[in-house]
């Protein structure tokens, strides 16, 4: 890569982070796309390694802005921590498979655009039919059982997270809505706390593996490089809207930003597997 084509990095790393602030997801399902489309899309395990690092640096500005806030709650938070690390380990395992390598990197782009069709989905539900979900208290949160927590909220985010190089808030956030009813700010705070961890995990995992697809992991944190600065300047600003702006604001331009990305993964992924 040419000095110029980094600095492309640069913006990339503010919309990653902004989008990652605000919605609590990382920043992968803007980086992953978005480094495809100006890179090319058979560099996939690339662009993963590069995105895992970077999300510890988009998450960690929001993750001190909801503890500022009171957001986080901690007894799902200190549940959903140590199955998403598992989870995260177990699904890089899986993204080293045969099936993933060579243009099967292009299953993996598809797979991460059907998910986000269901994320996407799950919002303009609720965009359509709005409620507000109660503020959970010490005793709703007493009553949540722990296991489900670590099996429905913590295994998939990391699951997901590893396979797919992504943050997995866009799991973990819509997640915690349908099945522990968490308010959507609460449900933010909770995805980004996890994500911190997740992504150190992950990072490292993935990075370890770089070299049997044909790379370095000094190739993904140059990458990296050019993509914190903005990243962290971006998440900290729209992590503070996440406590200012509606609800709806903040779900439609969730919506917005996968449409997009999903759109886009699923095309390139497709004309890669099936070339």
């Amino acid at each position: 890569m040419q000095a110029w084509e980094y600095m492309t990095l640069l913006p990339v790393g503010l919309l990653a982070g902004a989008s990652g602030g605000l919605l609590g997801i990382g920043g992968s399902v803007v980086m992953i796309p978005t480094m495809a489309l100006l890179f090319g899309r058979d560099q996939e395990h690339l662009y993963q390694a590069t995105a895992m690092i970077v999300n510890f640096f988009v998450v960690a500005p929001a993750v001190v802005r909801h503890h500022q806030a009171n957001a986080t709650l901690r007894p799902m938070t200190r549940l959903m921590i140590p199955g998403a690390i598992a989870g995260a380990l177990a699904g890089v395992f899986l993204s080293e498979l045969p099936v993933f390598r060579g243009s099967g990197q292009g299953y993996l782009q598809v797979m991460f655009a059907l998910f986000l069709g269901y994320v996407i989905g799950h919002n303009l539900w609720r965009l359509w039919r709005p409620r507000r979900s109660a503020a959970m208290s010490a005793s709703d949160l007493a009553r949540l059982s722990k296991p489900r927590i670590v099996a429905i909220a913590g295994l998939p985010t990391g699951l997901l997270a590893g396979l797919l190089g992504i943050g997995g808030g866009v799991y973990a956030v819509p997640a915690q809505q349908v099945w522990f009813k968490v308010p959507l700010r609460n449900a933010v705070a909770n995805s980004a706390t996890t994500i911190l961890w997740v992504s150190v995990v992950g990072a490292v995992a993935k990075n370890a593996g770089l070299t049997s697809h044909g790379h370095t992991w000094s190739e993904a944190v140059l990458m990296a490089l050019c993509l914190i600065p903005t990243a962290m300047v971006g998440s900290w600003y729209a992590s503070g809207k996440v406590h200012q702006w509606p609800v709806g604001v903040i779900r439609a331009a969730f919506v917005v930003l996968l449409l997009y990305c999903g759109t886009r993964m699923f095309l390139m992924g497709w004309a890669q597997a099936i070339g």
